[in-house]
């Protein structure tokens, strides 16, 4: 019986592993290359790429269990493919089949900037919608010419933004969970969820800030688009005008309703083509990889270095763990042929310890070539800390930054433990708060104050970093603080970024520090290297949970998930307990 368990896993992992090479083989550049026709129109559909930080390899799991196949595709890429594909005699023009379109409000704005560019060039972009979401009619609007399906019964969520903040006091108080919150900063709300059963104006001051400064934003460039005034655009959602596809076309939304076959005959005109069947197409990420060569191993080197995802401690490899992030800073610091360095972070922040250690090797690389800073969707609290004395900090207008405030929340479970599982405990110590850290029992007065003066004092440790780093001083600091997050078009007002740009424009900024901007000698390095699809599968069939971090969804799944894995980390390592992160996570639908 157990040998024939055995063989079965060998098999599974063999079939795998062939499925893999396949699935690898078919993806090489070479094969993108010559499969791509001479001349033809390049088709991004949105409902088939996810735009992310950098580009990822498929996960055969998901797609072994029948999951869909979606490409990410790295933001760097994409806009490198778009630039590539206006100087491309072979690109006649771009269609983008807008619906299914979602991702964090700052990608999807540096994307929607780099088809502007292409337009600007010269080429057209044709969209097409169906059903259009905020996001989906966001990025159509920038085309030259936007057309929806005539059909009825096509949906409409073209409703503006928003962000839903949850609360679970009541729920746990059910349970008989007593949060024990400790914070410094009014506005550093990543706890209240679990204290509060609605949120503090100063929580909802801030929400209604940062969303309003992100939909000034997208509105904004919607309506230069469409030629419409902002004020028409907001009343015509406010008021729900946009129902029928008819709805579109008459509040100048669209400028074409048709059919697909319409549409065919349509594209097929604009490329010059007798019929659509003679029309050839490409997809973008066949694109990427048949256009855009990987950088040379010699000469010099712009490095851009991704601080993706949560800010965690140890060395795991989908988060911003603070040790192995450190040695991939070190190892860019050791590389000579690198000459400037873009530090991309599009972190909501974490761990202090672990953002204590990045920033630690930032400063050290600093010291030997320029650092320039690029936000993207956040970067916020610890994701601030790491970045912000940067030689340069360019940010989107709709990123999430600042939130310079700390926090520590340790739940205990004596009531849960007396009224629901009816066990008593009765803890034996060598002094007098050893068991302060236990989850059994609430802090006395002397442990909160305890807890209390160690946020003090990295609250007044991260004003003084930001001071220092921006130049600013500390009182300054200290008003715009207390754990306000800012949106990136008032966070330049106030002295947090230097610069609105984009990824392109760091990355650019950088090349001018050490010599043309347009020089083809430099080359463009990606750090750390993406995880391939084998390491992926390698590294799920080594685990047998993930090791996530506590905030690693909003809302939580459960309750239970949440208790469990504070109770894991105070027994990792009980100092692990104060965070300089947002509970934001806004991705635009």
């Amino acid at each position: 019986m157990v040998l024939a368990v055995v063989f079965g896993l060998i098999l599974t992992v063999v079939m795998l592993f062939m499925f893999l090479s396949g699935l690898m083989s078919s993806l090489t550049p070479s094969s993108a290359s010559s499969s791509l026709p001479k001349s033809g129109v390049l088709a991004i559909d949105m409902s088939k790429i996810a735009i992310a930080e950098q580009s990822a390899e498929p996960d055969v799991m998901t797609m072994v269990q029948g999951g869909a196949s979606i490409s990410t595709v790295g933001l760097w890429q994409a806009v490198s493919a778009i630039n590539k594909a206006a100087e491309d005699p072979a690109v006649k023009y771009i269609y983008i089949k807008a619906d299914g379109a979602s991702g964090g409000i700052a990608t999807l704005q540096e994307f929607r900037k780099s088809l502007a560019n292409f337009r600007s060039c010269g080429k057209a972009v044709i969209s097409y919608i169906e059903s259009p979401s905020t996001a989906s009619y966001y990025i159509a609007s920038v085309a030259d010419k936007v057309y929806m399906t005539d059909a009825q019964g096509a949906s409409s969520m073209v409703v503006g933004i928003g962000s839903r903040l949850v609360f679970l006091k009541d729920l746990l108080d059910k349970l008989g969970v007593n949060v024990q919150l400790i914070r410094h900063g009014k506005y550093k709300s990543a706890g209240e969820m679990y204290v509060k059963n609605a949120p503090s104006p100063e929580n909802l001051e801030q929400n209604q800030a940062m969303i309003d400064a992100v939909w000034k934003s997208y509105a904004s460039e919607i309506a230069e688009s469409r030629n419409m005034s902002v004020e028409k655009l907001n009343s015509v959602i406010d008021n729900l005008e946009l129902n029928k596809p008819e709805d579109f076309l008459s509040t100048g939304f669209v400028d074409a309703l048709m059919s697909r076959e319409e549409l065919h005959s349509k594209l097929a005109d604009l490329a010059v083509v007798d019929s659509y069947s003679k029309l050839k197409f490409f997809d973008l990420p066949s694109y990427i990889a048949a256009k855009l060569l990987p950088a040379s191993k010699s000469g010099n080197k712009i490095a851009v270095v991704y601080a993706d995802g949560e800010i965690i401690d140890g060395e795991d490899k989908s988060n911003v763990a603070g040790d192995r992030f450190a040695s991939v800073l070190a190892k860019v610091r050791a590389d000579s042929t690198v000459k400037a360095v873009v530090f991309r972070v599009n972190s909501p922040g974490g761990s202090v310890l672990a953002s204590e250690k990045i920033k630690a090797e930032v400063e050290l690389l600093r010291e030997q070539k320029p650092v320039v800073a690029s936000y993207g969707d956040y970067a916020a609290s610890g994701g601030y800390w790491i970045s912000n004395s940067c030689d340069k900090i360019f940010s989107n207008e709709t990123t999430l930054t600042g939130s310079i405030g700390v926090f520590s929340m340790i739940p205990e479970f004596s009531k849960v433990m007396k009224d629901v599982v009816h066990v008593n405990m009765v803890s034996v110590s060598s002094n007098k708060h050893t068991d302060m850290y236990s989850l059994m029992r609430p802090f006395d007065d002397a442990e909160r104050d305890y807890m209390q003066a160690s946020v003090e004092n990295i609250y007044d440790k991260f004003v003084n970093i930001v001071a220092e780093g921006r130049e600013l001083e500390s009182d300054y600091v200290d008003s715009i603080a207390q754990g306000r997050v800012w949106a990136g078009s008032d966070a330049l007002k106030i002295g947090l970024v230097d610069e609105i740009g984009t990824l392109e424009d760091a990355i650019n900024y950088a090349s001018s520090l050490v010599g043309d901007p347009n020089s083809s000698s430099l080359n463009v390095v990606e750090y750390p290297k993406p995880m391939t699809s084998f390491e992926m599968l390698m590294e799920k069939l080594g685990q047998t949970s993930p090791d996530e971090t506590v905030f690693s969804g909003t809302p939580f799944e459960s309750v239970a998930d949440v208790l469990n894995e504070w109770s894991r980390r105070v027994k990792k390592n009980p100092a692990d307990v104060v965070f300089a992160r947002i509970p934001y996570a806004i991705d635009i639908q």
